[in-house]
């Protein structure tokens, strides 16, 4: 009895340490490994990704052409990006599995995990796609990733299944990634990390005590708190290094903040602006960005209607008139982003070239709040594109792809959440 009343006193005081180091998932994303040079001995350009999603979804007979293959005819969502035809695939077919949730928009927390049923009783959610390729080469950059949305919520989850939060303000972003503290502002990060070095030491000595009076299923919990303790404490000496290294010089000026809530095209030709110089620089090589929706008019013209209730149409032409006018104007937004990487070139190639893209909704008819066939267009990354993808029925698992495309990111890697195999684009 000594020994159970014992136990359940440390083990709290355990607990109210692993607080500590579950509540630093975001300072995980955001301190990267100390690393050296971004480009390869051979100079080729390292491998990047960008995952975008558009909450309110497409109206996907506007985005899918009636023909597969090479030879589609360009759909009204499609016409913006003409130009950039043999840049990018539009893919067909797929979806994650189970995707009931809370309600009709839960499904957005899970476009880049595939767990299921999300927001239900007892859901608990896995790491998104992003973050795993974070945590195996986000050593190599400042930035192990960049978590960007139009709103606070982001695509990006943590190995514990916890939300990690967008930034939403580019000029803030503009000031973390490009702009070099003062020396006593410095100082003052390192003496920061010095002290969560010092919790981490505090922490781990409590734990080991209590590691001899635990049942076996419980020190095996215990020894994956020591690995990810001496991982992130790993982080934190490293990131002490990148604090004292000055941050990249760009000729461009910072951002301004749009005020506007309903601004919503402006804010995201903003954070793409700010994607371009991320991967240019090097700074980062995994990007999410959510783009919300919004119960109000957004500011496009032609639009005198909630966005919100657009999404809705019911089948209503006039409706799905007016939803056409602001989908595609994300889609011209899309179309000048992929202009602008394809036009920056680093050793003798495009940046599109080493950057896989992928923009999507996690909604395939948002009227129905349905999941299936979703909306996906894959741009660059080095894939063979110029082609309509319709993924057939007995491969059409969203998370395949996933598979593929950490494996390209140079994460080993053969499953993910609910993968059932991996979707090769070139082979398609």
């Amino acid at each position: 009895m000594h020994i159970a009343t014992k136990r359940r006193i440390d083990r709290r005081a355990f607990l109210r340490g692993t607080g500590t180091v579950l509540s630093l998932p975001f300072l995980e994303a955001m301190v990267p490994a100390f690393a050296t040079a971004a480009q390869s001995a051979v100079g080729q350009p390292p491998p990047r990704f960008l995952a975008m999603c558009a909450t309110l979804g497409f109206h996907t007979p506007f985005l899918f052409p009636q023909e597969a293959g090479a030879g589609y005819a360009l759909t009204p969502y499609l016409e913006p990006l003409k130009d950039l035809r043999g840049d990018f695939s539009v893919i067909s077919g797929l979806q994650h599995m189970e995707q009931n949730g809370a309600n009709g928009h839960t499904s957005e927390m899970t476009w880049l995990t595939s767990a299921k049923h999300p927001g239900l009783a007892g859901f608990k959610n896995s790491i998104s796609i992003d973050q795993l390729i974070a945590e195996k080469i986000g050593t190599q950059t400042r930035f192990p990733s960049l978590i960007l949305g139009t709103g606070s919520e982001s695509l990006s989850w943590s190995s514990s299944g916890v939300p990690l939060p967008a930034e939403s303000s580019p000029s803030k972003a503009f000031q973390q990634l490009f702009v070099d503290g003062t020396p006593a502002e410095v100082q003052a990060q390192v003496r920061g990390l010095k002290r969560g070095r010092s919790i981490l030491d505090t922490v781990m000595g409590q734990a080991k005590k209590l590691h001899g009076e635990l049942g076996k299923r419980d020190q095996d919990k215990l020894d994956e708190y020591f690995s990810a303790v001496r991982d992130l404490e790993g982080r934190l000496v490293q990131n002490e290094e990148w604090v004292q290294k000055p941050k990249p010089k760009i000729d461009a000026k910072p951002p301004t903040d749009i005020q506007s809530r309903t601004d919503a095209i402006g804010k995201m030709k903003l954070l793409q602006d700010l994607v371009v110089l991320a991967l240019q620089t090097d700074s980062t090589r995994t990007v999410t960005m959510r783009l919300s929706g919004m119960n109000a008019v957004p500011e496009i013209e032609g639009v005198k209607n909630d966005w919100h209730n657009l999404s809705h149409h019911g089948q209503d032409p006039a409706k799905i008139e007016e939803l056409e006018i602001i989908e595609k104007a994300e889609f011209t937004a899309f179309a000048d982003f992929l202009s602008k990487l394809k036009a920056t070139q680093e050793s003798g190639r495009s940046l599109l070239d080493s950057t896989a893209v992928m923009f999507g909704s996690n909604l395939g008819n948002a009227s129905a709040h349905s999941t299936a066939n979703i909306p996906l267009v894959l741009a660059g990354g080095g894939f063979k594109h110029g082609r309509h993808i319709a993924i057939d029925k007995e491969k059409h698992v969203f998370s395949n792809l996933f598979v593929s495309l950490a494996q390209r990111m140079g994460v080993e890697a053969d499953k993910f959440g609910f993968s059932t195999g991996v979707l090769d684009i070139n082979q398609a």
